[in-house]
Parts: structure tokens; C-alpha cells; sequence
């Protein structure tokens, strides 16, 4: 079973933080979750989704405050953390090395300790201070995933269009999933 950090911010996309934490947990991974303030206000005004039902889904929920959670520790052994969405203000934090608050410190500690770290920015355009932070981090282990959905799965619904974005999510950590069809698929049907 593997250990995720889930940190959902105030982005706009707060859908892909949600599918994130039911597909993970529809997986049998342990989840451990920090949603910020920011990030339970778009909730409301992007989803019917509450935080009580995310809260319900995973094994551990922290206050973004708390940096004295286990997780805010490299003695806490997790196989990942997925920042999703990210808003631009914690990408930044986490460019910068400050332990503000509890995702970035979480975030921090998994760089420090060669774990997997997904940002997953929901933002456009971007400056380009957005892009060196980027830059940044990605220099420094973590890997940037821009929601930006595939059309070569001929998506029909919202959902195909987020299910691509945890797919992509899902294989960075390594966990097995057939939530969108690989592109060879669509190449062996053409023969």
C-alpha cells in the first residue's frame, strides 16, 4: 500500500484535487490530506463537494497551520506528496524554501528526502517569474504538471478531461490505473 500527501490549495481546479483523493484512495493508498482555507472556499463555488466528504475518504487530515503534523517531518514515511492544484503563491513558498505553512513544509520535506513531489499548477498565462519558480523546482526533483488535458482521448465529458490530469497524476507516483487510454491504443486500432 503506498502513502500519499495530498495538498489541495485555493486554486481554481479544486476537482482535480478531489478525483486525486478517490482514485488514490480507490487504489487501497493510504491518504494523508491538508486542504487549505482558500482552497475549501472554491470548493464551494466550484463543486458540490464538501471538505467533510474528502475528510471522510482519507486517513489523516491536517490544519495547513500545523507544522508540528508528522508529515511537517522526513521521519515520516510517505512514497509521495501531489500538490493539486497548485496555486502560484505555494509554488513560490516552496521555489523559495519557506516553511510557511504546512504543504510547503511537507513539500520541502519531500525534496529534502529524494521522495516524489507533483505540482500540479492550474494558472494561465504564466509570468515568467511563474516559469523560473518552476524551473527551480523542477531542477531540484519535482515534477511540474500543468492540468492540461489531452484531446487525443477524444473526451466527451468534464470528467474525461479531469480523469486525464489523475491519470497522469497516478502514473508519476506509480500506481496502476485505466482511467484514460494510452496513446499507443489509439495507434494499434488504426492498423
Amino acid at each position: 500500500m503506498k502513502r500519499v500527501i495530498v495538498g489541495i490549495t485555493g486554486a481554481s481546479g479544486v476537482i482535480y484535487g478531489i478525483r486525486t483523493v478517490e482514485e488514490l484512495k480507490a487504489r487501497g493508498c493510504e491518504v494523508h490530506l491538508v486542504l487549505t482555507k482558500n482552497a475549501v472556499k472554491v470548493m464551494h463555488e466550484e463543486t458540490s463537494a464538501t471538505p467533510e466528504y474528502l475528510e471522510n475518504l482519507v486517513d489523516s487530515v491536517y490544519s495547513n497551520s500545523d507544522l508540528t503534523a508528522p508529515i511537517a517531518s522526513g521521519s515520516f514515511k510517505a512514497d509521495g506528496m501531489v500538490i493539486v492544484p497548485c496555486s502560484m503563491a505555494t509554488l513560490s513558498e516552496i521555489a523559495y524554501g519557506i516553511s510557511r505553512s504546512l504543504i510547503s513544509r511537507a513539500a520541502l520535506v519531500t525534496l529534502k528526502e529524494n521522495r516524489k513531489l507533483v505540482l500540479v499548477p492550474r494558472e494561465t498565462p504564466l509570468t515568467s517569474i511563474h516559469l523560473l519558480n518552476m524551473l527551480k523546482l523542477s531542477r531540484a526533483g519535482a515534477v511540474i504538471l500543468p492540468a492540461m488535458p489531452a484531446f487525443y482521448i477524444k473526451p466527451e465529458t468534464v470528467n474525461d478531461l479531469v480523469n486525464f490530469v489523475v491519470g497522469k497524476i497516478l502514473d508519476q507516483l506509480g500506481i496502476k490505473h485505466e482511467l484514460y487510454r494510452r496513446y499507443r491504443d489509439f495507434e494499434e486500432r488504426k492498423r
